[in-house]
């Protein structure tokens, strides 16, 4: 059975408010809806830790910096709802976008810092967006905990530090990224990939995996870039945004592996933008 839908910010308080008043741990998965396996892991990872479940499903408006990239995100709110089927979750809120930025909407939520590198330098106000529809998906469920994959790591950290920076009282849950067997992170965005670009993606994962081998040898990170970067020039990715390796307390830039690290690309393939990352060890 589906779950229900709901639109109304009066009518998800009134429900969690209830759940609330049983003594209900209330857990909720934010997303953009184009629900893939990536995000069924983390309604399963909910429903394990939570008594009740909330899934979000909002394209928000104020993450694009591109109206185009805005324009073609997909929207497939009915298949959504009928993927969730099986996991049985509580109810999905898919507010009106005068729910989330009524009338007179004058504030926006900026972390410094975390939000000056990788996607934030190539994305002006993305962040911006994603700290602010985020505090509201806190506010207006009141959830207990919140699910988030680790293949966005820069906006785990974001929401991190928002929530913490801002004291709401949500615990913020990291999920291992979901990949295909070809190693391509799964995403909505794959969905606009043609047969031969879904190919081409899926060799973005075991150049990565190759350079974080090295790195945990020991091996410095600029000549792996380079070769790295002509390895995907090779395979067929247009531009390269981003390639680095960055720690994962703060994100600061490395140029060898001497904490815990993560390596972060961000890469065009069929007018796609592409993201990934994978773990470091310290060498």
């Amino acid at each position: 059975m589906t779950a229900p839908i709901i639109r109304k910010l009066s009518e998800i308080r009134a429900l969690t408010a209830g759940w609330k008043a049983a003594g209900a741990r209330i857990g909720v998965v934010p997303t953009m809806g184009a629900l893939h396996a990536g995000h069924m892991s983390l309604v399963e990872a909910a429903k394990a830790d939570c008594d009740r479940v909330i899934v979000w499903i909002f394209v928000n408006p104020k993450q694009f910096n591109n109206p185009e990239d805005l324009a073609n995100y997909p929207r497939t709110e009915q298949g959504d709802a009928e993927k969730l089927a099986p996991h049985a979750v509580d109810v999905v809120y898919a507010p009106d976008v005068d729910q989330v930025y009524p009338e007179g909407f004058a504030t926006m939520v900026s972390v410094s810092g975390l939000t000056d590198v990788l996607c934030g330098a190539h994305r002006p106000g993305h962040f911006d967006g994603v700290a602010t529809v985020v505090s509201k998906i806190f506010l207006q469920t009141g959830a207990d905990r919140a699910y988030f994959g680790e293949k966005d790591f820069q906006q785990l950290q974001v929401v991190r530090r928002m929530a913490r920076d801002l004291d709401i009282p949500i615990e913020v849950v990291a999920c291992p990224t979901v990949r295909e067997a070809s190693g391509l992170a799964l995403s909505s965005r794959n969905l606009r990939l043609s047969p031969e670009g879904l190919e081409t993606a899926a060799r973005l994962y075991p150049i990565l995996r190759d350079m974080a081998e090295e790195l945990e040898q020991g091996n410095r990170f600029a000549p792996l870039e380079l070769r790295a970067r002509a390895r995907l020039a090779e395979a067929g990715f247009g531009e390269v945004e981003y390639l680095e390796l960055r720690s994962e307390a703060g994100l600061a830039a490395l140029d060898h592996a001497s904490v815990p690290a993560r390596l972060f690309v961000a890469a065009w393939l069929d007018g796609v933008r592409l993201i990934d990352n994978v773990p470091v060890r310290p060498a």
